[in-house]
């Protein structure tokens, strides 16, 4: 018994050694970049007027973009920058009655306005949900797809962020990225300025987040967007 009390501290040593180290924690992609989304004097409807207009194509290209999503009746999706509830009614028609949305959004103003939204116009099947900068604060296991619309380059701790969408995403469930092309010489001055990375940088950093890449949609009426579709490697 005495000689197997000395062996613990020397076993309790060893399986603390072997453990492997904690990852360091994850930097900032991009500081600030939600500064303007958290300011309590943000003025949503001057982003309805400019996000909701047919010049911008993913307006215009709205029905073509929620069809390459396949969402289907009964099933559960998460808008990740949900903003002013663009494409909300129209997954909420999808899904049905026995789906769920889930409007997940970081910016207090934006989460006001899709209360609102969904009060007026009786979204039942639609969850507002505040996300924060490192998680999107999603039960587990709770949806089938999670549909991220020029809001990719809005995540400040993408790692994080896609760490807690894996948690959330059911078997067989998928991420739906649609986002700016970055293509020095090509997109406008504003775009490259404003957008961290490309599509390249995208698709690697979602493989290395566990996700491996099934699709990127052809879509005609996208020319400074993309979209891609993603599942669990």
């Amino acid at each position: 018994m005495n000689r197997l009390l000395l062996l613990l501290p020397a076993f309790a040593l060893t399986a603390a050694c072997c453990q492997a180290p904690e990852a360091p924690p994850e930097d900032s992609v991009k500081p600030g970049i939600n500064d303007s989304f958290l300011d309590p004097s943000l003025d949503v409807q001057d982003f309805v007027e400019r996000f909701e207009v047919e010049s911008r194509e993913i307006f215009s290209e709205r029905l073509a973009i929620v069809a390459a999503v396949d969402v289907q009746e009964g099933m559960a999706i998460a808008d990740i920058g949900a903003g002013t509830g663009l494409f909300v009614p129209y997954f909420s028609q999808s899904v049905g009655s026995d789906g769920k949305v889930y409007a997940v959004d970081i910016s207090p103003g934006m989460l006001e306005h899709l209360h609102a939204r969904k009060a007026d116009e009786g979204w039942s099947n639609v969850d507002v949900v505040p996300c924060s900068e490192r998680s999107a604060n999603l039960p587990e296991d709770s949806v089938d797809r999670v549909f991220v619309c020029d809001t990719y380059h809005h995540f400040e701790y993408p790692r994080a962020t896609m760490s807690s969408i894996r948690e959330a995403l059911r078997d067989g469930g998928e991420v739906v990225i649609v986002d700016f092309e970055r293509i020095p010489g090509v997109t406008r001055a504003w775009l490259l300025d404003h957008v961290r990375c490309g599509k390249e940088t995208v698709i690697t950093e979602m493989r290395s987040f566990g996700f491996e890449l099934i699709e990127e949609v052809d879509m005609a009426g996208l020319s400074e967007n993309y979209l891609l579709r993603f599942r669990e490697q």
